[in-house]
């Protein structure tokens, strides 16, 4: 019924990088860009999702 994906994910605070190697840090990066632009992507959506709403209730 729900997915995991879609909810917010508690961060305790900034990730540890000493301990990781580089393949790790540069894994790391690739998924936080994919994470930026997942979520570009959903303000995107929202920001055309409330200008259709607002141009409904113009004057």
């Amino acid at each position: 019924m729900f997915n995991d994906d879609d909810t917010p994910k508690s961060k305790a605070g900034p990730k540890n990088l000493e301990p990781m190697s580089l393949d790790e840090l540069e894994k790391y990066i690739a998924e936080l860009k994919e994470e930026i632009v997942r979520t570009e992507a959903e303000i995107t959506r929202k920001k055309a999702h409330a200008e259709a709403a607002a141009s409904i209730f113009k004057k």
